[in-house]
């Protein structure tokens, strides 16, 4: 039995694992009662899945110090990092306008906000969302993110798991060894061999990628249940088919098969593992050394842009974030009667694709960055807040389907960029996902 089990291709054991969960956990719900099956779930369920989780993040920092340094001692020129920089911080800059563009789409012929009431958002609710904002100012806006790219402390940026520092060692250490040349063989070879255990070890944790997937959507049903989603109705509905279009029309249709004449089918199952862990856990973070795994193993994209771009896409690359903020300041502007000028979609577009790029590492990131779109279209600070608190208690779900969508960007644009600089195993890309 459990040899047919292991058979099965791990992204399709995902899948199964989550839907298994999603009953699981509504069945819990609905049978034992809120309370109860929110307990148990906290209780026993949840444990498994948070263990899942750290052992995935245990990976991150190991896995992108050794991957990109060995990437960039195998580009053998160090001016090559320029040109890939630039195209892929483009990349990402068009993808998320895009994105926010799509958000404003949909929006507006779904009308999301027509109707509602957010004057009704609970004290509780807006008490938390105020304490989060403070946070998230607290955590500086973007130049402060950008300042602090640079390690005072490198060891102890490695020790905290900060990853865009981390990014920016290993490419100094990366160009080190390469300017150094031949007596820097043998700390070349050493990063070249750690590169390749930890993405061995990931491999390990990813089988158990279908039993974490199961215990967090289980979790997440049994303590929120499917109503997360139908109480906000239209607004779900909006960002699913959004970022569904995203994933499918962006990403797979513009990027993978027009642009770099690759198969769709292919792309979304070579991508499939890394987006039923992105959906369970709703951080991309967590979810990286899966979704490098899934672009070196099963699409062919070479480990020197795979341990490059994909760090830097989980942390500045929000197009499911972007598109949610569009959709949520149109939520505001219907629900408050305000009417948009062609004037404040541009601003709104513009604003939310700067500001998803510098979004603070918390939780919820992508609702608390409402706050300075909506003060875009006139929506003064207190009313943003009700607004953003009306929808708080119902952001987890949604945020599961943000984090899909980042991941889902991060690899196409990991692929685009390995083409473009002959890494990219076509071969490799073409054939069926066996991880």
């Amino acid at each position: 039995m459990f040899s047919k089990w292991q058979a099965i291709t791990l992204w399709k054991r995902v899948l199964i694992g989550l839907f298994i969960g999603l009953g699981i956990g509504l069945a819990m719900r609905y049978s034992l009662g809120v309370e109860r099956a929110a307990s148990l779930a906290d209780t026993v369920i949840k444990p498994f899945g948070d263990a899942f989780v750290r052992l995935i993040k245990m990976l991150i920092i190991p896995l992108i110090a050794t991957t990109l340094v060995a990437g960039v001692t195998a580009m053998g020129d160090p001016k090559k990092l320029g040109t890939l920089g630039a195209r892929t911080i483009g990349m990402y800059l068009v993808t998320t306008f895009f994105a926010v563009s799509l958000g404003l789409l949909m929006g507006t012929i779904i009308q999301p906000g027509v109707g509602v009431n957010y004057e009704s958002a609970s004290a509780e609710a807006v008490d938390s969302v105020k304490g989060k904002i403070e946070t998230a100012d607290a955590a500086g806006g973007l130049v402060e993110r950008l300042l602090d790219i640079i390690p005072t402390n490198p060891v102890e940026a490695l020790a905290s798991g900060a990853v865009l520092p981390t990014i920016f060692f290993a490419i100094l250490i990366g160009v080190g060894i390469l300017l150094a040349g031949p007596p820097a063989d043998p700390v070349k070879k050493f990063f070249e061999s750690a590169a390749e255990v930890v993405m061995r070890v990931t491999i390990l944790v990813m089988e158990l990628a279908p039993y974490g997937v199961l215990a967090l959507m289980a979790w997440v049903m049994a303590t929120q249940g499917i109503e997360v989603v139908l109480n906000m109705g239209k607004l779900a509905i909006a960002l699913y088919l959004s970022c569904g279009i995203q994933i499918v029309l962006v990403y797979g249709f513009l990027i993978v098969v027009c642009l770099l004449k690759l198969p769709l089918k292919q792309y979304l199952r070579g991508i499939a593992d890394a987006q039923g862990v992105a959906f369970s856990t709703a951080s991309s973070s967590a979810t990286l050394p899966v979704t490098i795994s899934c672009a070196e193993n099963n699409l062919g994209v070479d480990k020197s842009v795979a341990g490059s771009v994909l760090p830097l896409g989980a942390t500045i690359n929000m197009d499911g974030t972007a598109i949610y903020l569009g959709l949520v300041a149109l939520f505001a502007a219907q629900a408050g009667g305000i009417e948009l000028t062609a004037m404040h979609y541009i601003m709104v577009a513009l604003t939310a694709t700067l500001v998803s790029i510098g979004a603070a590492g918390i939780p919820s990131a992508g609702l608390l960055l409402a706050a300075t779109v909506l003060e875009v279209i006139g929506v003064g600070p207190e009313q943003a807040l009700l607004v953003i608190a009306f929808i708080f208690p119902f952001d987890r779900l949604l945020d599961m389907m943000r984090t899909l969508t980042n991941i889902s960007g991060d690899v196409a644009v990991a692929c685009a960029v390995a083409k473009w600089d002959g890494n990219l195993d076509e071969e490799a890309f073409r054939r069926e996902a066996e991880v």
